[in-house]
């Protein structure tokens, strides 16, 4: 999954949304796919939101309710896909873009790789789940460091705090993308799905711990653990089926 407007350093669109929404709820229920892998074409990964839509909608009525994001929306959706998704970062990530990255499951970068959050100098107050995944993700001190001061970060910089867990080679970046996705794609979907929607409401709040339970136990009694736990103790490789 590419995000294809090189010329316009990926920026996404007002109109890109409906293009995104209507993969994103493919996707939720295609149940031969196990993993997702997110990029880039050309030098950036995403220039981020086109915030002059919100700005149209504000000045057409100044009533409007903007705490309703439709970016933010879209990303919400994207971070609650059930397969885990990859983030192969090929270049700069700003604004809005980040917070895409950041509710991806596993962030990979070149190493000129940058990013950068403007928010404070547009006079943008930003969305509520972006700020939350920015505070799950990276923790409070360097959220604010970002929000507040608008700092910028290089690949390295970005690895110490956590905004990417390994910088690869740019020739190697699409090879270590696939083998991630390759390699979360062989374990029990049950499980790794189950326990990407309890992290990520773990980390949001929003856990029910009712629901949780009957996940664990719907794993328990599923076919998955018998064929992990046979092929564990056969040395083969397990043979999972999709659900």
């Amino acid at each position: 999954m590419a995000i294809d407007s090189p010329k316009r350093a990926n920026r996404i669109e007002p109109d890109d949304l409906a293009v995104l929404h209507s993969h994103i709820d493919q996707l939720a229920v295609n149940k031969e796919v196990r993993a997702i892998i997110l990029t880039g074409t050309g030098k950036h990964f995403s220039a981020g939101y086109d915030l002059t839509s919100i700005l149209a909608t504000v000045e057409e009525d100044p009533t409007a309710a903007t705490a309703v994001n439709p970016f933010g929306t879209m990303v919400d959706a994207f971070e609650a896909l059930p397969q885990p998704i990859i983030c192969a970062m090929n270049g700069g990530v700003y604004g809005g873009a980040t917070d895409l990255a950041l509710a991806c499951d596993l962030r990979l970068a070149v190493p000129h790789t940058q990013m950068f959050m403007p928010a404070a100098r547009l006079g943008l107050h930003y969305y509520l789940h972006g700020m939350q995944r920015y505070v799950s993700r990276l923790g409070f001190n360097t959220a604010k460091r970002l929000f507040l001061f608008a700092e910028n970060m290089d690949a390295q910089q970005m690895l110490q705090t956590g905004f990417v867990d390994r910088i690869v080679a740019a020739e190697e970046l699409e090879s270590e993308a696939r083998n991630a996705a390759l390699a979360v794609a062989g374990f029990a979907p049950l499980a790794v799905q189950g326990m990407k929607q309890a992290l990520n409401r773990l980390a949001h709040d929003t856990l029910n711990v009712e629901e949780f339970a009957r996940n664990e136990t719907a794993c328990l009694r599923s076919s998955d653990i018998k064929e992990g736990v046979t092929a564990w103790q056969e040395k083969r490789t397990p043979k999972f089926q999709a659900r």
